[in-house]
C-alpha cells in the first residue's frame, strides 16, 4: 500500500518527528548548495481546484530541487468527479505519475483518489486539512523556540482547516493549542470527536473568545483571513463579528514579548492584522512561507520511501 500524506491524525508523532528533522535537514542542504537527487526519474502531478501561490510553487520548486519533475493540471480541465469518477481518474493517474498532490475543495476528493490510486496521494489542501502547512508551521516554531512542547501557540480566527491541522500537530509534539475566535466559530463537533477519539491521552485544545486572554500566554500567535475561499457569501457578517480580533500593535502589547507572529499568508493587511506587525520584529511569516519548501519536500522524500 502506498503511504499518503493526508492528515495529521494519521501520521504518528515519531514520524511527525522525522519529517520535521528532514524538514530542517533539507534547508540546510539547499543553503549550503548540496544538489539532492531524491526524486530522479520520478513524476509528480500537481491537481489543483484551488488558486494558489505558495502550494503551487513550494511544490514545483521542491520536486525540481528533488530532481524530479512536475506537473500542474487545472481542476477545471480535469473535472473530479464530473467529468470522470474519482475512482477513474486516480486508476487513470496512478498509471502516469508517481506521486499525486491535492488542492481541492472537499476532503472526500482527497480520500477518494487516495483509496484508488495506487500511488501516494499528498493533501495540498482541503475543506478540512491543510497538513503542509500545519508541518511548515510547526517547523518555524521549532527554528524559534527549539521546541514546541511546552509551548503555547494561540490561533485568532476560526476553527477552519489550517487551525484544526496546527491543532493536532501542537497536541503531538506536546504544546498547547488556544484558538481564540468570537462565538460560533469554533472546531466543528466532527473535529472535536475525531480529536477525543484519535488522541484521548494529549491535552484537548482550548477555546477562548477572547482575544486578550488568548494572547496574554502565548508564544506563537497565529492568525489567517476571516473569509476564506467559499465564504464569500459570509463576508460582510465576518468583518464585523471579528473585528475584536484583528491583531494589531494593542493585541500584541498583551502577548509576552517573546512572542512571534504566524501568517499562512495571503494576507488581508488592515483586516486580520495590520501592516506594523505583519512587517514588525515579531513576525516570521516569511520564514514561514519559505518552509512551505522544505517541510513539503520532507513530504515528498517520505512517501516515495514507502
Amino acid at each position: 500500500m502506498p503511504r499518503h500524506f493526508l492528515n495529521l491524525f494519521d501520521v504518528s508523532t515519531d514520524d511527525l518527528e522525522q519529517l520535521l528533522a528532514d524538514a530542517a535537514r533539507l534547508k540546510a542542504a539547499r543553503k549550503r548548495g548540496i544538489p539532492a537527487h531524491s526524486l530522479s526519474g520520478r513524476v509528480v502531478g500537481l491537481v489543483f481546484e484551488k488558486p494558489s501561490l505558495r502550494t503551487r510553487v513550494s511544490f514545483e520548486a521542491g520536486v525540481a530541487q528533488l530532481g524530479g519533475t512536475s506537473l500542474f493540471l487545472p481542476g477545471n480541465e480535469v473535472g473530479l468527479g464530473w467529468r470522470e469518477s474519482l475512482a477513474d481518474f486516480a486508476r487513470t493517474m496512478g498509471r502516469f505519475v508517481d506521486i499525486i498532490v491535492l488542492r481541492v475543495f472537499r476532503q472526500t476528493t482527497v480520500d477518494g483518489i487516495a483509496e484508488w490510486a495506487g500511488v501516494p496521494v499528498i493533501n495540498g489542501l482541503s475543506d478540512r486539512e491543510h497538513p503542509c502547512q500545519a508541518l511548515a508551521d510547526l517547523q518555524t516554531i521549532i527554528e524559534q523556540f527549539g521546541t514546541v512542547a511546552g509551548k503555547t501557540i494561540t490561533f485568532v480566527g476560526d476553527g477552519n482547516n489550517v487551525s484544526m491541522s496546527l491543532a493536532v500537530g501542537v497536541a503531538k509534539l506536546g504544546g498547547q493549542f488556544v484558538l481564540a475566535c468570537p462565538a460560533g466559530y469554533e472546531f466543528d463537533a466532527e473535529f472535536q470527536k475525531r480529536f477525543r477519539s484519535e488522541l484521548p491521552s494529549v491535552p484537548f485544545p482550548k477555546t477562548v473568545n477572547d482575544p486578550i486572554a488568548g494572547v496574554r500566554n502565548a508564544d506563537v500567535i497565529y492568525t489567517d483571513v476571516w473569509t476564506s475561499m467559499g465564504q464569500e457569501a459570509e463576508r460582510e457578517e465576518r468583518l464585523k463579528r471579528f473585528a475584536d480580533f484583528q491583531i494589531n500593535a494593542a493585541l500584541m502589547a498583551q502577548a509576552p514579548p517573546q512572542a512571534r507572529l504566524l501568517h499562512c499568508l495571503p494576507a488581508h493587511r488592515g483586516e486580520e492584522v495590520t501592516d506594523e506587525v505583519i512587517d514588525g520584529p515579531q513576525s516570521v511569516v516569511f520564514d514561514q512561507a519559505e518552509n512551505r519548501l522544505h517541510a513539503q519536500k520532507a513530504v515528498l522524500e517520505w512517501v516515495r520511501e514507502q
